[in-house]
């Protein structure tokens, strides 16, 4: 598959562009990613549903192919405002949001400001409350802190740290290059080692999140949750299933905390017999 695929900018209202996917028509998948990917990771997915949806893949300002206006500081509630100004402009409705990584919390943040709009979840690998565990924390300290603001700099450690450590098989050169293609200038590097920093510095933002969720918990779920993970384990799968009754899980034996890359014909074949069971039928092209 050439990617990306018929590219489209939108012109956001700080001056930054939004580059996104949006690919076939029907009911609306809208896939965020988390850092440091972008919209390559859903590539397989995009595919797979293309000729039942309309999938809409965007990167987040500073990520993939998106420019960030002046000012703009990559953090997860001002990616939130730039998804939430996408799907405004675009007028999606009746969507299943899938989310991964910072996608989490980012997606529900949208979700929970414009609530309307969303039919279902799609969860993968992924949280939406301030850290708890000891491990989470020091990881933000040192991927969050100088050691990871180094290596970002000298050699684009984030990026190659998250593509080894979190991909179960191992990613061909080519893929290895498009993951590194959008850091490949120092100065382009900072979102990578900045939300890491966020899993800590975010914490009101998560707290948010996670006392709003309830607004949103009759959604139906679909869980996809990979099992060789080093980030998002049982004790956050396990939380979204209490927070979220209407559930399905779909555990990926072989899939580390890039389920995408992982499994993304067992996750493509879930979503579309999830969703003709559990979500209303709705257009989302014309």
């Amino acid at each position: 598959m050439c990617f990306p695929i018929n590219p489209t900018l939108l012109q956001l209202k700080d001056g930054g562009s939004l580059h996104y996917i949006d690919e076939g028509s029907g009911p609306t998948l809208l896939l965020l990613h988390g850092n440091p990917t972008w919209s390559f990771l859903y590539r397989h997915i995009v595919k797979a549903l293309s000729d039942q949806f309309r999938v809409i893949v965007p990167d987040y300002p500073g990520f993939g192919l998106s420019t960030s206006g002046k000012g703009y500081s990559y953090t997860p509630a001002e990616h939130a405002l730039a998804i939430g100004e996408l799907v405004e402009t675009l007028d999606l409705n009746a969507m299943v949001i899938m989310v991964q990584d910072w996608g989490g919390p980012i997606g529900f943040k949208v979700a929970i400001d414009d609530p309307s709009r969303v039919a279902g979840f799609v969860i993968g690998n992924t949280w939406a409350w301030p850290l708890e565990r000891t491990g989470q924390k020091m990881f933000s300290l040192l991927m969050g802190g100088w050691l990871g603001q180094f290596g970002a700099w000298c050699c684009n450690l984030v990026v190659r740290f998250f593509m080894s450590k979190g991909v179960a098989r191992d990613l061909s050169d080519r893929e290895l290059v498009m993951y590194l293609g959008p850091f490949v200038n120092r100065a382009d590097r900072l979102p990578t080692h900045f939300s890491p920093a966020q899993l800590r510095d975010a914490g009101g933002f998560l707290d948010e999140i996670y006392k709003k969720l309830t607004i949103l918990a009759d959604r139906p779920v679909l869980l996809t949750w990979g099992l060789k993970d080093f980030a998002f384990q049982e004790p956050e799968r396990t939380r979204f299933e209490s927070l979220f009754p209407q559930h399905e899980t779909l555990l990926l034996e072989n899939s580390a905390h890039f389920i995408q890359e992982d499994a993304p014909a067992e996750i493509s074949s879930a979503i579309a017999s999830w969703h003709k069971r559990n979500i209303q039928p709705s257009n989302g092209k014309p």
